[in-house]
């Protein structure tokens, strides 16, 4: 019976572990996320200002 509890323990502990990197990998992909909409946004305007056009996201360029 104590090695079954002892075991519950940790797995209780890994579990608790692994929710905290979930949580925080979360807050990283959204932050991320964030900054790479951001970046494009800044890109497309850029490209716009440059050649008066409009940038289309899966736009392929002249030479292809």
């Amino acid at each position: 019976m104590d090695r079954i509890e002892e075991e519950l323990a940790h797995l209780r502990r890994t579990t608790e572990d692994l929710s905290e990197v979930v949580a925080r990998q979360a807050g990283d992909i959204d932050k991320l996320t964030r900054q790479v909409t951001l970046l494009l946004q800044r890109a497309a305007e850029q490209e716009a200002e440059g050649s008066g056009g409009v940038v289309i996201g899966d736009e392929r360029p002249p030479h292809y």
